[in-house]
């Protein structure tokens, strides 16, 4: 069986686990990429907190094109930011290149639903140069084909009511910043709030136009809808912030977040279908105080009706292992940005 040659991309936090988990499954890292210059030059190895060299030298973003050329690797893992617009240019490469890849960009989940533009174009190039381009990690089971399977088991579906938290402080700043943690409550209704607080052919000529903010579940109903066969009849989002009840040291901001401010936000998000099926999505994202925790909740309403709850997941840890175990879907897939719901349920990958 021919070894899988993996880049990886953003070499922060979620990359020593995405690098760590393709060598066990038989992969093969050979090169990193990022804007740190502490690490550019350096052998992977100053990542995965190991002493010996693995000889995949982690370089510079900007030399992305020409190494990608230089090594053919079969697929790129991009784990940097989580709107697409900041990761397109990324992914534009890849698809030049024709290497497929998958990133844990949480808009690029489903982002034909919030930056068609940029998918169309990244999906116009990647036919072309006949690679896959797509997003995976923790939303693809936990608030994709979990919630798919209880579908199943249902007659009549009148609503699905889903609920997850997770700690802003595991995934990195740009996480964390997107969430508002940190801002004011003053802050936080100027930089993410108002731009909710809009009309519905406001917030189309957003989309169209590339500027919209989703928040995570946005992408993730519109890939809800898309796999349950329904059709958008109208969908909303709207932020609240949570707020610290006591100062909180944020070692990913670099900062006390002082009591009364923002420690993250909720992002519910209402679609309503022809259909009849309602589907209201809440993720929160926030700086944890000592006694939280992880959790995500999912109700599908009807006949019958079920609910699943799991506390304490472990996030990261799962985000990074549907990322991989995704590989040999990705690779398989049919050219274009094509998302997770239209490759089949992510399964458990002996080897890669």
């Amino acid at each position: 069986m021919k070894q899988t040659k993996v880049v990886q991309i953003g070499c922060g936090k979620m990359s020593l686990y995405t690098m760590r988990y393709v060598m066990e499954k038989g992969g093969e890292i050979v090169a990193g990429f990022d804007i740190n210059p502490d690490i550019i030059g350096k052998d992977i190895k100053v990542i995965l907190g190991k002493r010996k060299d693995y000889g995949a030298t982690i370089y510079d973003v900007k030399d992305l094109e020409p190494m990608l050329k230089k090594l053919k690797p079969d697929v790129a893992i991009v784990t940097t930011m989580s709107l697409f617009k900041d990761v397109a240019d990324v992914l534009m490469t890849c698809a030049k290149c024709g290497v497929n890849a998958i990133t844990t960009c949480e808009e690029a989940f489903y982002p034909a639903n919030s930056s068609k533009k940029l998918t169309d174009a990244i999906d116009k190039m990647a036919k072309k140069t006949k690679c896959t381009i797509t997003g995976s990690g923790y939303q693809d089971v936990s608030w994709g084909s979990l919630i798919t399977a209880l579908a199943g088991t249902t007659q009549k579906i009148t609503r699905i009511v889903g609920k997850s938290s997770y700690n802003v402080e595991d995934y990195g700043i740009a996480l964390a910043k997107a969430h508002g943690a940190g801002l004011t409550l003053k802050e936080f209704e100027k930089e993410v709030a108002a731009s909710d607080n809009i009309s519905d052919a406001a917030r189309k000529k957003l989309i169209d136009s590339g500027e919209f903010l989703p928040s995570y579940m946005w992408n993730v109903n519109g890939w809800l809808v898309e796999y349950l066969g329904l059709t958008v009849k109208r969908q909303t989002q709207k932020c609240i912030p949570h707020t610290a009840k006591t100062d909180l040291e944020s070692s990913t901001l670099g900062m006390t977040i002082k009591k009364g401010r923002a420690t993250g936000m909720s992002g519910i998000v209402t679609t309503e279908t022809k259909e009849g099926i309602t589907i209201v999505s809440e993720c929160i994202g926030k700086v944890y105080a000592p006694d939280e925790f992880d959790s995500n909740e999912w109700t599908v309403e009807g006949e019958p009706t079920t609910t699943v709850v799991v506390n304490k997941p472990a996030t990261v840890e799962m985000t990074c292992a549907s990322i991989v175990n995704r590989i040999p879907d990705l690779i398989k897939a049919k050219p274009g940005f094509v998302p997770t719901c239209q490759m089949g349920d992510i399964k458990f990958q002996a080897k890669i």
